[in-house]
């Protein structure tokens, strides 16, 4: 059985009730009426550009992104570093797209993408498709957030059989549940700061540091084989790699702020200029993601092993645990302390925040849309607060009770169906020519589609798209957005012919994009 480091281990929780603590704090930080859902679950829209940097990349940059991407480079080599030029083409159209829609949702009050769609097309099916849609891909997102944090507080030792190895975790989310239920966003938003600032330090440490342990870049890439550290070339009739590394970081730059999370943490921001700021700024982190993807060489040259001992024997996290092992192999306890804690930052504050856009869609779009039209702005504001518990203890239900393979197989169809809203939100900011009934026949389309592509290559995230005898491997989630967009705009005219018409008038106006 695995000693319990106590030094780390004590730095571990001397921080998490530092954070405890912000988040309780937090309720009293830019005092609002938290029984109001706009001031629980988007900070009354006050947050600058400088709390809105470390919130948007505090829910974008999670516990999963820390471990699963250098997990990558560990396991497949060079295609994780796909992940730096999805944020760099990601950037942009963050630029473009969502100062509009933040100048939107703040005059109409909008707290959703649901909500923005249901006043742009006047559908309210298609605002429950996005609302359903946001939610079931959460899910398995916070679920992995779970699953990291549960990877950390293995490797500082604690272990146990049966409900006893849970019981840190349950303790973790009992303390998240109740700091999130207190303070709203407003707590996820103050521990960002501490988080990212952690972060920060800790891979600015990790990539000066154990270079110097290992002796230099040099041997650190000559440990590397020469097949992990360059995509596979093309073979005869296959683009390859090639295409599965551009499909991967195109398709996931268009999805990424589709996710409820993501788009909450911008809805809080103050004024579309903040959001403007936010997008120079935010490439910061693609810096940083780079730097954790080289810690998957490291782990390579420093030949971590990836088991993990438990009471009951070994239990194997496989590549997942090679970041922990690295850095319990290359840095003194106090400091892996510190890294760990981080890393349980980086799934706290993502949890909260997923579980308050959950909320907010089920609030909105679901419950006020479909079974109670009549409830107050208080009684809206507590149902949000009482389904925020049910989603993140239901995450916490599935990590400990499935596998976490079938988090990840979840997580990668959440990728292929998030983008599925991508021509009524994004394309939404743009033009309401789009039919919604349309639009809902192009992303049932896409959904089905893409759900039916990764199941034939077993839930991985590439499909072989075969062309006139020509194999192109890339991202599902790609193939079929471009499917749903060539239906919406073939079916739109057709349905206006046909006079299936929206249900109600646009009530947004050219003017109210003005940003």
């Amino acid at each position: 059985m695995s000693e319990v480091n106590w030094i780390a281990l004590s730095v571990f929780a001397l921080l998490f009730g530092l954070v405890t603590w912000l988040g309780f704090a937090a309720a009293r930080w830019r005092k609002g009426d938290l029984d109001l859902l706009h001031e629980w679950g988007l900070g009354g829209r006050r947050f600058g550009a400088v709390i809105t940097w470390f919130l948007i990349g505090g829910d974008i940059y999670t516990a999963y992104t820390f471990i699963a991407v250098p997990s990558l480079a560990f396991g497949a080599g060079a295609i994780a570093f796909f992940a730096v030029p999805f944020t760099i083409v990601a950037y942009p159209i963050f630029f473009l797209v969502f100062p509009r829609l933040w100048h939107v949702c703040h005059k109409h009050n909008y707290i959703t993408a649901g909500d923005f769609v249901r006043g742009r097309f006047g559908n309210r099916w298609l605002a429950l498709a996005v609302a359903i849609t946001s939610i079931v891909a959460t899910m398995p997102y916070m679920a992995l957030q779970l699953d990291g944090l549960q990877i950390i507080i293995s490797a500082l030792g604690v272990s146990g059989t049966g409900l006893l190895a849970d019981l840190p975790l349950i303790i973790a989310f009992m303390v998240l549940a109740a700091f999130t239920y207190s303070s709203g966003i407003r707590a996820p938003a103050s521990i960002a700061i501490v988080k990212d600032i952690l972060i920060y330090i800790t891979a600015f440490a990790a990539v000066i540091i154990i270079p110097i342990e290992l002796g230099g870049f040099g041997k650190i890439f000559a440990a590397v084989p020469s097949s992990k550290l360059l995509l596979a070339a093309p073979g005869p009739g296959s683009t390859g790699a090639y295409s599965a590394y551009a499909t991967l970081a195109l398709g996931s730059a268009l999805s990424i702020y589709l996710y409820p999370h993501s788009l909450t943490g911008i809805l809080s921001a103050s004024s579309g200029r903040a959001i403007r700021r936010n997008a120079a700024l935010l490439p910061a982190y693609s810096f940083l993601l780079g730097l954790l993807a080289l810690l998957g060489f490291f782990a390579i040259a420093a030949r971590v092993n990836t088991l993990h001992e438990y009471a009951d024997g070994f239990k194997r996290f496989g590549n997942n645990f090679a970041v922990p092992a690295l850095f319990l192999n290359s840095f003194p306890s106090w400091f892996v302390g510190v890294a760990f804690s981080a890393i349980g930052m980086g799934a706290l504050v993502p949890a909260a925040i997923m579980s308050i856009a959950a909320a907010n869609l089920y609030t909105r779009n679901i419950h006020r849309e479909f079974i109670n039209k009549s409830v107050s702005d208080r009684q809206e504001a507590q149902m949000a607060k009482r389904v925020s518990l049910i989603v993140k203890f239901g995450a916490l239900a599935f990590i400990m009770a499935v596998p976490t393979q079938y988090a990840v197989y979840l997580q990668l169809l959440g990728g292929i169906w998030i983008i599925q809203i991508f021509p009524s939100v994004v394309l939404g900011a743009y033009t309401s020519w789009f039919n919604g009934w349309a639009l809902l026949v192009g992303w049932a389309a896409g959904t089905i589609a893409g759900t039916a592509m990764a199941v034939a290559v077993n839930l991985t995230p590439t499909y072989p798209l075969k062309i006139a005898g020509y194999v192109f491997p890339g991202y599902a989630a790609l193939y079929t957005v471009v499917l749903n967009v060539a239906l919406v705009v073939v079916l739109t005219p057709l349905f206006n012919l046909l006079s299936i018409r929206r249900t109600a008038f646009d009530e947004i106006a050219s003017s109210d994009f003005h940003i």
